[in-house]
């Protein structure tokens, strides 16, 4: 016998959305303001951190992967 299996809450109230203008999609990912402005310079001021989603984050992902690499090889 298998034990039961509680199911993943499916409604999206109280979730955050994404803070790229225009996106509503549920986030999987903060990061500080300065890091998000070097893939995404039109995001508001006042922030600490930004939320994205997971597309925005991948996006993110890419834009940066030079310098994040870069910024590795300097340990």
């Amino acid at each position: 016998m298998t034990p039961e299996r509680r199911a993943a809450p499916t409604a999206t109230v109280g979730v955050e959305a994404c803070a790229r203008p225009g996106c509503a999609e549920a986030i999987v990912r903060h990061l500080s303001l300065p890091e998000a402005r070097k893939a995404f310079p039109d995001l508001a001021d006042g922030l600490r951190s930004v939320a994205l989603c997971r597309l925005h984050y991948k996006e993110w992902k890419k834009r940066t992967k030079e310098s994040r690499k870069l910024d590795r090889l300097g340990w």
